[in-house]
């Protein structure tokens, strides 16, 4: 479908939506359609974007694996030199994050599969370096093509959703990634077996077979990713209609295709001071979160496990974590609550972190902190991102404010690559010690969240009934939305 086709029939369906009150959401033949329709959702959204995540992080957190199996040596990665490919990554994130987001919101959800294959060509290219610098300059680019591919998801997710149906979805597609760090070990020990191949270093195959998946992953997506909603070509009228209706009595617009961009709107929207501190809450549980992903096999290595044995080690702590992730996202949207669940995945996070501080000589001990690290931090990551989300509307302002909590966020993966010290090696104390302190930091600009979305609700009830006294129940129509708690 053409560009003009699309919008045509997007506006078509505008013209002709039906309200909340002339669709009974409620009754029996509406419920049973509901189920039916998001059922119809998941399997054509969800499972594709899934796919994607896991290629997305393996290609991620592949760098791990391969300094245990010779790349620091090969590439004379002494000092903080490693630290420097991790972190020049992040900066990537932090350049392109939000001007990526707006391409994405331009040009639709097949613009990822786009992007998709130029990270997976520099994944190759981490492969064929022959010196450190040419690591951390593919790196740097590989960093760049990826910076929109999470909230770019993360978005096209929450124009299919309502806000108590978003969190579980988004956590779905966010277990992609801790499987994919689960698994990229035992595929990273699989594709040693290579090691001397065609001359190439078994670290080399790593980066060289991953990279090959990406890019053939990348032009298979591009037939099967799914549009945004207001366009989708696999829902019936009928099945868009309910989609609306959900939409508005959800308290949001579904229809943003008319939404302006400039470049005084995108400054407008990040003064929003939600969008910050969702960012915060984010960076919080970051950190630790990319100091699993990057250090745990080189912790697991200090402990005296071999590479192999580090390696496989790795996949019950990732597994806990996606476990305890959907668990407490459920959880979390049946009470309809989200900071309650923010902070105890920190306090679990911080329980975590404490033990990593306590004990740095006892292997057991260490083993099992990791196991309350990946859990806080994976319960929580998805919060400060969906509750961020969904409390900045839709349109350009949510793709801007995901751009931002994600891609700035990710200063806690910056910190993590420059705090883990090389001659700390492995009781990293100050490592830990920072994600204790940014841990702390998240529980409070989370706190804040609450606090203040709550008083932002008071006084919209109250000018809402104003307006409604006023000018009747159509004019207190802007004050129907409602920050999430």
């Amino acid at each position: 479908m053409s560009g003009s086709q699309e919008t045509e029939k997007a506006v078509t369906l505008e013209r002709n939506k039906q309200s909340p009150t002339d669709i009974e959401l409620q009754s029996p033949n509406t419920q049973a359609s509901e189920r039916k329709l998001l059922l119809k959702i998941d399997l054509h959204v969800l499972p594709v974007l899934w796919v994607l995540h896991f290629v997305n992080f393996m290609d991620r957190a592949n760098i791990g694996n391969a300094k245990i199996q010779g790349m620091e040596k090969e590439l004379h990665l002494i000092g903080q030199r490693f630290n420097i490919a991790v972190w020049v990554f992040n900066l990537g994130y932090l350049v392109m994050g939000v001007p990526l987001m707006l391409v994405f919101k331009r040009f639709g959800p097949r613009s990822l599969c786009g992007m998709m294959a130029c990270w997976g060509i520099f994944v190759i290219g981490c492969g064929l370096v022959k010196k450190w610098q040419g690591l951390v300059t593919c790196r740097l680019l590989e960093g760049m093509a990826e910076a929109a591919f999470v909230p770019g998801a993360a978005y096209l997710v929450g124009t299919y959703y309502k806000k108590d149906e978003y969190l579980t979805r988004y956590v779905i597609f966010f277990t992609a990634s801790i499987v994919a760090a689960a698994v990229n070990g035992f595929v990273s020990s699989l594709i040693t077996k290579m090691d001397g191949t065609a001359g190439y270093s078994a670290w080399r195959w790593i980066f060289i077979i991953e990279g090959l998946f990406t890019v053939s992953v990348s032009f298979a997506s591009w037939f099967l990713m799914p549009p945004f909603a207001q366009f989708s070509t696999f829902l019936t009228a009928s099945e868009i209609s309910l989609l609306i209706a959900r939409t508005q009595a959800d308290g949001d617009e579904f229809d943003v295709t008319k939404d302006h961009l400039s470049l005084s709107v995108v400054l407008h929207h990040l003064k929003d001071w939600k969008i910050w501190t969702g960012v915060l809450m984010n960076l919080g549980v970051t950190e630790s979160a990319n100091s699993i992903a990057n250090f745990q096999p080189t912790i697991l290595r200090g402990l005296g496990y071999t590479a192999t044995q580090a390696q496989v080690h790795t996949i019950p702590v990732y597994l806990t974590g996606a476990a305890m992730s959907v668990i407490f996202a459920y959880l979390s949207e049946r009470v309809k609550l989200r900071y309650p669940f923010y902070i105890l995945g920190c306090a679990i996070l911080a329980t975590g972190l404490s033990i990593m501080i306590a004990y740095p000589k006892a292997a057991g001990v260490r083993y099992t902190g990791m196991f309350f690290m990946a859990s806080g931090a994976y319960i929580s990551m998805p919060i400060s991102i969906v509750w961020t989300a969904i409390n900045t509307g839709r349109g350009y302002k949510r793709a801007i404010a995901l751009g931002a909590i994600v891609n700035f966020g990710t200063a806690g993966a910056f910190v993590s690559s420059n705090v883990f010290l090389f001659e700390e090696t492995p009781r990293f104390r100050t490592g830990f010690s920072t994600g204790l302190g940014l841990c702390c930091l998240g529980a409070a600009a989370a706190t804040a969240t609450a606090v203040g979305c709550w008083w932002e609700n008071r006084r919209g009830e109250a000018k809402r009934k104003v307006s409604e006294e006023g000018a009747g129940e159509a004019a207190g129509r802007e004050s129907r939305f409602k920050f999430s708690l």
